[in-house]
């Protein structure tokens, strides 16, 4: 988990994971959609890739990367831990709020 979230946390990586969720692509094309020089995209390509986050094929003399959709699944499990206690603050909020607006109209009523 703490490779996926650092990995994740440079811009052009999250970049790139993002231009990879529509499919496969050349380092060439993600290099051109990022305005980034092919080895700058090699290089974040490559700390990707440590991390397991993509896969790529080699095509002849092209290399054609993807998403993994494993590292991504475990991503979803480890949020989804903590929606639960969200969800509960939220509908805490939202109870306060509705008790606020209760108070408001019963003050606004006597008036």
């Amino acid at each position: 988990m703490k490779t996926t979230l650092n990995a994740l946390a440079e811009p052009n990586r999250l970049y790139i994971v993002e231009l990879l969720r529509d499919g496969p692509l050349t380092v060439g094309e993600i290099a051109d959609r990022l305005g980034l020089k092919q080895p700058q995209a090699s290089k974040h390509l490559r700390v990707l890739s440590n991390a397991g986050l993509v896969e790529v094929q080699a095509v002849a003399n092209r290399r054609i990367y993807k998403l993994r959709a494993e590292p991504f699944k475990e991503l979803e499990s480890w949020l989804e831990s903590y929606r639960h206690i969200w969800n509960e603050r939220f509908d805490r909020l939202d109870d306060y709020l509705q008790d606020l607006q209760r108070k408001e109209v019963d003050h606004d009523d006597k008036q």
